[in-house]
């Protein structure tokens, strides 16, 4: 589901709270004086309050809004004088309805009031500025944060579907050499092709899944192998029960052992062994290393599992290699939610 864009909004705590604050400090000239009243200085104090709440209310409602429609980019611009303006005519009009309310006069002090409301204009117009910026700058990384998950999720879908599209071709060869020779596996062998395709079309909507399926689908996958290479190829997986719920990506097992026989012999001569098993919360594919002749590795196999794992986790596969042995490591999920 898509996020909605939050708007720009400035609490009302802020708002009557520095407005109080504006009216306690234009208070304080007056009570400083020699001969000065209380009155005198709540007076001061209120008309103060009320012109900092129409000043922040103005300019949030009416410059037009602060919105996600954007503002101006610059901070001295026509809405900061309009306010000014406005603002000093508002500030003549409360000091009247003052001395009309309290049969006082502030003729002598009026000039004092177009000051008071010029800097109070000032310093609500820079902090709903400064408020409006930081939003601005909080938006532009939630959209960098939206941009960046949907390139990942782009990326993952690619990687996705990178799982050799050749099998299948060897598969079907395979199945018709079984046919013209009346092998009586040949049911099986459908059997089994089915069900890694079906697994196949059901793992790929999963960013991830169980180790226990991920092996289900390998056992289809190894089974289609030996039809194809007989006594030369086998797998024998070592893997303790107790990992099957861990979690990692669909085909990652699949894509290692097809890595292995794209660049080992596998012959009657020769056969390829693979041995499967799980150390320090790491599922391992090892095998002994018998390179066919012009045989070159890209690592783009390796690389698309590792980009796949780093989607799910903060983890990276681990390849050891001896003149011997090739091991890939790859790390397993713990409670992980398969959707």
């Amino acid at each position: 589901m898509k996020k909605e864009r939050k708007m720009f909004q400035v609490s009302w705590r802020v708002i009557w709270g520095s407005s109080l604050v504006l009216g306690i400090l234009a208070s304080i000239p007056k009570l400083c004086e020699q001969n000065s009243k209380i009155s005198d200085a709540l007076i001061n104090s209120s008309i103060s309050f009320f012109f900092s709440l129409f000043i922040w209310y103005y300019n949030i409602y009416a410059l037009p809004k602060f919105t996600s429609r954007g503002s101006s980019k610059n901070f001295l611009n026509g809405r900061l004088f309009l306010s000014v303006i406005i603002g000093m005519i508002t500030m003549i009009l409360i000091v009247i309805a003052h001395e009309e309310l309290f049969l006082v006069s502030r003729s002598d002090a009026r000039v004092m009031f177009e000051i008071l409301s010029f800097l109070i204009n000032l310093i609500v117009y820079m902090f709903l500025h400064l408020l409006f910026q930081n939003y601005k700058t909080q938006q532009i990384g939630f959209e960098l944060e939206r941009t960046i998950a949907v390139n990942l999720g782009a990326q993952y879908e690619l990687l996705k579907q990178q799982v050799n599209p050749h099998f299948l071709f060897n598969s079907l060869n395979t199945l018709k050499s079984m046919v013209e020779m009346q092998d009586p596996s040949s049911a099986d062998f459908i059997l089994k092709l089915s069900d890694f395709y079906r697994f196949t079309l059901e793992s790929r909507k999963l960013d991830i899944i169980s180790l226990g399926e991920e092996l289900q689908i390998l056992e289809a996958y190894t089974y289609l192998l030996k039809a194809r290479f007989e006594e030369g190829f086998d797998v024998e997986n070592q893997i303790e029960p107790k990992y099957y719920q861990c979690g990692i990506p669909p085909f990652a097992l699949q894509l290692l052992i097809e890595n292995c026989i794209k660049h080992n012999i596998v012959s009657l001569d020769k056969p390829l062994k693979i041995r499967l098993y799980t150390e320090n919360d790491f599922v391992v594919v090892e095998n002994k290393i018998q390179l066919k002749m012009g045989s070159l590795s890209t690592g783009v196999g390796l690389d698309n599992i590792n980009q796949r794992v780093l989607h799910l986790t903060d983890k990276e596969i681990e390849i050891d290699k001896n003149e011997t042995e090739f091991k890939v490591k790859i790390p397993l999920i713990h409670d992980y939610t398969n959707n």
